[in-house]
């Protein structure tokens, strides 16, 4: 069992960065791929980005490569997603999400994921 929480989302402008911080319970989670997820008001959840149980691979949706990172510190249990140069489109709940699977290939779907966190609304004005 991973439990998750995210933090670190909040109001910027266009063109600010911000960080967020996934935070897992369990050492099931050094061994998991994660995911970050972002639902906007009225729209489905949407893939962000994604990394392997070691760190060594990551990808991302298109609407974001380049502008946004994803990393991890399995010492400490956290996953990150940073954020540069955010857009008002970039509004949203992000979600952090975990799999039993420790590689997931692509933009795995939200049914690869079993563990999901609360999420962390991130809001960007202009």
């Amino acid at each position: 069992q991973v439990q998750l929480v995210e933090s670190g989302g909040g109001l910027v402008q266009a063109g600010d960065s911000l960080r967020l911080s996934c935070t897992a319970s369990g050492p099931a989670f050094r061994g998991s791929a994660v995911g970050w997820f972002r639902q906007a008001p009225g729209k489905e959840r949407e893939f962000v980005a994604t990394i392997n149980w070691s760190g060594e691979s990551t990808f991302y949706a298109g609407s974001v490569k380049g502008r946004f990172t994803v990393s991890r510190d399995n010492a400490e249990n956290r996953a990150y997603l940073q954020m540069n140069s955010l857009k008002p489109e970039d509004t949203a709940l992000y979600y952090c999400a975990a799999s039993r699977r420790g590689t997931l290939f692509g933009g795995a779907p939200l049914m690869a994921y079993d563990y999901w966190g609360q999420g962390t609304q991130v809001t960007v004005s202009l």
